[in-house]
Formats: structure tokens, sequence, C-alpha cells
């Protein structure tokens, strides 16, 4: 069976980030699933303006390749004011730019978010889901994964260490490499 090319992003620059825990986490059960998932760095890009589309920066180029040759894109987003990380948002721009070379376009998508809070990053992922509608990506609806009150579910390291947050991701990796495989 052909391995799954997926790009990971996390949303979060912060270095002991949970939701790039959760996204590491991703990686290793990938394998399981038959999915490679690399971890696509967005913290190097420069702040989005059409200004700066020619010629493109070599991060945004660098960037742009990798969405455009994965099989699949994995989101996963904090949560800050009710929304996703600028990062990401600027990410999301570059992705789909200039004008008639986005880079996420078809691609289906799968997201998951980490909080502090008891929400686990709900309204993110909702208006993730909003914003993912121009870029034309085709996000999995279900399992969803939202993890909340993250400092119990993480150790000092960042590694994902509740068992029942991890069969949760595990069973959405499975979800989501046949979701991927339909769009083949």
């Amino acid at each position: 069976m052909a391995i799954l090319h997926i790009a990971g992003l996390s949303g979060s620059l912060r270095e002991k980030s949970y939701n790039t825990g959760l996204l590491r986490a991703a990686q290793r059960y990938g394998a399981e699933h038959d999915m490679e998932i690399e971890m696509i760095e967005i913290g190097s890009l420069p702040l989005f303006s059409e200004d700066g589309e020619s010629p493109l920066p070599a991060a945004v180029v660098a960037f742009k390749e990798k969405i455009a040759t994965a099989d699949g894109v994995l989101f996963v987003t904090p949560e800050y004011n009710y929304s996703i990380s600028g990062s990401l948002k600027n990410a999301i721009e570059w992705g789909t730019r200039p004008y008639g070379n986005n880079s996420f376009n078809d691609k289906p998508a799968g997201i998951m978010s980490v909080s502090v809070g008891i929400l686990g990053g709900v309204r993110a992922q909702y208006h993730l889901r909003q914003i993912l509608v121009s870029p034309n990506m085709h996000v999995m609806n279900y399992p969803e994964v939202m993890v909340g009150q993250a400092k119990e579910k993480f150790n000092e390291a960042g590694e994902l260490v509740d068992e029942p947050t991890q069969k949760r991701v595990k069973e959405f990796l499975a979800a989501f490499a046949e979701w991927v495989k339909k769009f083949q």
C-alpha cells in the first residue's frame, strides 16, 4: 500500500507548544495507518503582503511546494481570542497566493486542537473550518479531536501521555487516512 504524505501544520510557534506536541504524537501514530506526517515550519514565513508576492520569498516557495505535493493537510491549532493563531492564518494566506496559485486547492484536510481551557479549542476549529472554504479544502467532519485541559494530558517534555486522548487521536488518524484516500 502506498504511503500517504501529509503536511502537518501546528498553529503554535511556542517552544513547548501543546499543539506541536499533539502533531508529534500524530506523526508517531500515523505510521500505523500508512501515513507519513511531515511537520511543516510556518514560523519562518514573512508576514503576508501582496507587495511580497513577486518574487516570492524562498521560505514561501518551499512552504507552497510542500503543501502542493502533499496528499492531505493536518492542521493542529491553538485557540486565541475565539479563533486561530495569526501565524496559522498567515501560512494559509501565503499558501493561497499569488492569485491563481493556491497550493491548498482541492486537498483533503483534518483539524485537531489543543487548549489549556476546558473546551479544547472548539471555537478555533470551527473558525478554521470556515476559513478553509475559500482555499477549496475538503475538511473531514468526524471524528473530531479537541484536547482540553492540556496541562493534565502532556508531560513536561510536551509528549501526549493521556491514554484516552491517545486513543482518540489514533481513531482520528484511521479515519483521516481513509478520508485522504477518497481524494486520490
